[in-house]
């Protein structure tokens, strides 16, 4: 496959970097997303398998090399693995990576793996059945621990955890992270709670910065890793004794947004610009047919007005009420 020129924008970032939603609905209720369960209630008009292997063409004519599927629960999608399949086979792309609750993640784990999947995200808010519980709602914490498991025997490329850090929930829980990652070959990736349109209340209680717990680290022999091309915004650090690593995502970090690497679209086929942009815009209609130039020529159109940054520091969350509605 001939790639063009790679999408970059204004400030020379340049995007190889896809994360695409699959649909909106999710089957949990967190306490930082969505306490009062999901808003949507059917996947009518999301994005069909034709529409997205249109899309990702489009994508890796122009350079994209990596798909993080999304939602929204992503696993509720019945042509999940056909989907997977789909990305994998469009030439160029050289990395399907899966970002899940876990619901699924025991039954369905190896059929991922089989249909081309090469990393998978976990999110694990506790490690303790009852605050798990009570940050999701469900009580599925043993059974996403066994898929867990099941998942390191398959050898993924990467397998992480993700952690939202809530000051009043999970925040005494380090000592517990630490020591599940000592033995395991997985990154644990701590993430900074971030305004959302909906959650001003709830985000003044439970907001805490990663740089204590990245203070602590240097304290006790982490050191910080080169961060590859391809890769999210995470500052990855290790530690011989440990098989696993330790990830801290701090968007109220300064120049967090330096080295923005990704693009994001909903499963309505928008395109997010940043997670936070106050405006979307829609190309469904670029997607009715196999003709991927329109497409590859609106993209590089649209990259020239993406901004320098997000504006959280100034609680301007754009027009993102929840992060089930692009997956984050």
């Amino acid at each position: 496959m001939l790639v063009e020129s790679p999408l970059t924008d204004r400030f020379a970032r340049t995007f190889g970097y896809l994360r695409l939603s699959l649909t909106e609905k999710c089957n949990f209720s967190c306490s930082y997303c969505l306490p009062d369960g999901s808003e949507c209630h059917s996947m009518e008009g999301d994005l069909s398998l034709i529409e997205i292997r249109r899309l990702v063409t489009a994508f890796a004519l122009l350079g994209t090399q990596k798909i993080r599927l999304t939602g929204g629960e992503p696993s509720l999608r019945r042509d999940l693995c056909d989907i997977i399949k789909t990305c994998k086979n469009v030439a160029g792309i050289n990395s399907v990576a899966l970002t899940t609750n876990g619901f699924r993640l025991e039954k369905d784990v190896a059929s991922w793996r089989a249909a081309g999947l090469d990393a998978l995200n976990v999110s694990i808010d506790s490690l303790r059945p009852e605050m798990f519980q009570l940050i999701t709602g469900s009580g599925k914490l043993r059974s996403i621990l066994t898929g867990l498991d099941e998942a390191q025997a398959l050898g993924f490329k990467q397998l992480k955890i993700n952690t939202v850090l809530l000051r009043e929930q999970n925040a005494r829980e380090l000592d517990d992270f630490l020591a599940f990652i000592k033995t395991r070959r997985i990154t644990l990736r701590f993430i900074e709670l971030m305004r959302t349109g909906d959650n001003a209340d709830f985000f003044a209680r439970q907001h805490l910065s990663g740089e204590s717990i990245q203070q602590r680290l240097l304290s006790e022999g982490w050191t910080q890793k080169i961060r590859s091309a391809n890769a999210g915004p995470a500052k990855e650090f290790i530690h011989p004794d440990y098989l696993g690593s330790i990830g801290l995502i701090m968007p109220y970090s300064k120049n967090f947004c330096a080295d923005c690497n990704r693009l994001r679209v909903s499963s309505k086929a928008e395109l997010y610009l940043c997670l936070f942009a106050e405006q979307h815009q829609s190309m469904r209609a670029l997607l009715q047919r196999d003709d991927p130039q329109p497409l590859m020529n609106f993209l590089r159109a649209a990259l020239q007005h993406k901004t320098a940054s997000h504006d959280l520091q100034n609680q301007i969350t754009g027009s993102t009420r929840h992060l089930a509605m692009i997956g984050g």
